[in-house]
């Protein structure tokens, strides 16, 4: 009897070939599916949710937690204001609602218009290179003409000793969390942690921030970072400085011990949860990006040049995956992105540094800092301000923080502000917006601006400036 060879047929991968194909949507994949010519073919190709981190666990609900934080503390003080109101309590449960509600919407929302879209087709599942310009999702084989990457990034997991030994949160499992906690403990004194940290000690939640620096907000200048401490401990938050967390480990009742080093002492805080806020890693371990000829950092973060351009040829990068950090330069991002296509002269480089921290009262930060600004070797003149000088911040009874704007002496052009106070952040929008003038502070100073506003002090507040020493 012959022996007969059993023979397997395979079939290769479905081949989808499209113009443009998009890998996450983040912010500034939503400038693209808007700009893209409306005859070319778009693959759009998410593996999580639609709208990124801005939408999911970012913007949209930590902002809004900001707003019902805001309004407890407003009530909790109404009595300053001649308002008589009875005991103020925290309904959790409908605090989420409300935060998931508009979370929830903005990315159904965002998920219909490009299922809608006639020119693109979505594609769930996570991304590969299989090739340059090719990937694959699943069992389908995806090629474009460009590709873009805006895949966003995550929570960086600290290497600290017992950590898998005990339940802790990152933001986006903060965000999920049914009960408010009842001592948060959190690890990181940046951004993130700080808006963290006001919003849960408003909502009556005990609150405890360990910062490894000397400071929070380490990014700021010494002044700022002073007055936003001030700020989380006027409203209950204690703040930890130089405290390097070495172990943690359950606690009483299933909490956490958190362990940490200071001046070569050991401390200890005990929580109900803990936080961990300690930087962002770029979400490129997927993608498989040697098969694509895409260059790396160290970090993951992708080599991009002032086009957006990668080392691969039509493939760029956006957002926090190209060492962004905030949604509004992703969505600048895009727009560079479709100005190079049609030959454009945008330029990431030409781009004002400007951002906020949503703490109540916001930080708002156009251009350099003073620290930057003297590394620089510019010849620096500062002037400052304290908001309890501001009618407006008066009548508001909102007074915390104070207003720097810094000027080169040379140029006269404006170098940057930090304006820690009411309407700080949309303050910095205006600024921004002359700064990109490229004119002269003296043409600002004679700008009329409505009063009674926080903005109308800023063309004021330029006779009080002062040279700044560089060597103090």
């Amino acid at each position: 009897m012959q022996n007969q060879r059993e023979t397997t047929t395979t079939t290769a991968p479905e081949v989808q070939v499209f113009d443009h194909v998009i890998v996450g949507v983040g912010q500034a994949a939503g400038v693209l599916l808007r700009g893209l010519p409306e005859h070319d073919s778009i693959a759009v190709i998410e593996g999580h949710y639609v709208g990124g981190s801005c939408v999911n666990y970012g913007c949209t609900p930590t902002k809004t937690l900001v707003a019902t934080a805001k309004v407890a503390h407003q009530a909790r003080r109404a009595h300053e204001y001649g308002v008589q109101t009875g005991p103020v309590r925290i309904d959790f449960a409908a605090v989420r609602e409300r935060m998931n509600a508009l979370r929830y919407d903005m990315r159904d929302s965002l998920a219909t218009s490009i299922e809608e879209q006639e020119n693109a087709t979505l594609f769930r599942g996570w991304a590969s290179f299989e090739a340059p310009r090719t990937l694959r999702v699943g069992d389908t084989i995806i090629r474009g003409e460009h590709v873009y990457l805006d895949v966003g990034s995550t929570a960086r997991t600290p290497d600290i000793e017992g950590l898998e030994r005990v339940a802790w949160l990152d933001n986006v499992r903060l965000l999920d969390l049914a009960d408010r906690p009842d001592h948060l403990v959190i690890v990181g004194g940046s951004y993130l942690g700080v808006e963290f940290a006001q919003i849960f000690v408003r909502l009556g939640s005990r609150v405890t921030l360990l910062t490894r620096g000397p400071r929070v907000a380490s990014r700021e200048d010494d002044d700022v970072a002073d007055a936003v401490r001030d700020v989380l401990e006027r409203d209950g938050v204690v703040v930890e400085t130089n405290a390097r967390v070495e172990r943690v480990g359950v606690g009483d009742g299933g909490g956490v011990d958190v362990y940490f080093e200071r001046d070569a002492a050991e401390g200890r805080v005990s929580g109900t949860h803990l936080l961990l806020a300690t930087g962002r890693v770029p979400n490129t371990e997927r993608l498989a990006l040697s098969a694509a000829g895409v260059d790396t950092y160290d970090d993951g973060a992708i080599v991009v040049d002032d086009l957006l351009r990668t080392s691969a040829e039509g493939v760029f990068a956006m957002g926090d995956v190209a060492g962004g950090a905030f949604t509004h330069t992703a969505v600048n991002d895009g727009e560079i992105v479709l100005d190079a296509l049609s030959g454009g002269p945008r330029r990431r480089s030409q781009r004002i540094p400007i951002y906020a921290m949503f703490t109540d009262p916001p930080l708002g930060r156009v251009g350099l800092s003073e620290s930057e600004a003297l590394a620089a070797g510019h010849r620096v003149e500062r002037a400052t301000l304290p908001m309890s000088s501001f009618v407006r911040a008066r009548e508001m009874g909102e007074t915390a923080g104070f207003a720097k704007l810094l000027v080169d002496a040379d140029t006269d052009m404006i170098l940057g502000a930090a304006v820690l106070g009411v309407h700080g952040d949309e303050v910095a929008n205006m600024l921004a917006a002359f700064m990109a003038t490229g004119r002269s502070w003296r043409t600002f100073r004679r700008t009329v601006l409505i009063h009674p506003t926080v903005g109308e002090m800023m063309p004021w507040l330029l006779d009080a400036l002062e040279a700044v020493d560089a060597n103090t």
